[in-house]
């Protein structure tokens, strides 16, 4: 008997440990939702795209412009998407939604990322299009990664997984959409449902 207290006051403290060290209220669906926006965005891109002048979609064209505004949509419905069911989990869970376990992933989710934004950036300006996609699957692989330290261990296997995509693109240059439909649409779906089917349903 004394053992199993024992064990189970272990089980207590780990779990103090990991709600005051680690931000857990991530919501599986949120990143299925993420991966279906990306794979909506990429058909939409796809239908956009001249085949007859495809990939030499300049700076200043306006497919290049119509393909920002979408990543754009993209991208703030996935943090809308977080935020709110990350919200709803945080109530359930009893886990304050900001925090300074949350503020500590937010940053280190960042950092990788503006960095990895701001090479995109140059890339652009320097004509180097055929790297955007791989660099940004990089990065994004990198930022996931540094952030797994302050959620779910799990996430550094997806971090992980984008990186290797986006080396093997480095190699595929002028696929770079099939690839983010990949990355950003697939990966999604899959992590995000094993999490919510692994972890959330149940609870």
């Amino acid at each position: 008997m004394e053992t199993n207290e024992y064990i189970d006051q272990l089980r207590d403290i780990r779990s103090i440990m990991d709600k005051s060290t680690r931000f857990l209220s991530l919501s599986g669906l949120s990143g299925v939702l993420a991966g279906v926006y990306a794979l909506i965005g990429a058909i939409a891109v796809d239908m956009i795209i001249d085949r007859s002048k495809y990939p030499y979609v300049t700076l200043y064209s306006k497919e290049f412009k119509l393909i920002c505004a979408i990543a754009a949509a993209v991208l703030v419905l996935s943090i809308l998407t977080a935020y709110i069911l990350s919200k709803g989990k945080s109530r359930k869970t009893g886990e304050k939604l900001w925090s300074s376990a949350s503020k500590r992933l937010l940053v280190n989710f960042a950092i990788p990322l503006v960095t990895g934004g701001a090479f995109g950036i140059s890339l652009l300006q320097t004509g180097h299009y055929g790297l955007i996609a791989p660099v940004t699957l990089i990065f994004y692989g990198l930022s996931l990664f540094q952030a797994s330290k302050y959620t779910l261990e799990s996430i550094r296997y997806l971090g992980m997984s984008f990186i290797a995509l986006g080396l093997i693109n480095c190699w595929f240059v002028g696929y770079g959409l099939y690839f983010w439909a990949l990355g950003f649409g697939v990966f999604h779906i899959i992590y995000g449902s094993v999490m919510y089917f692994k972890l959330e349903r149940n609870n």
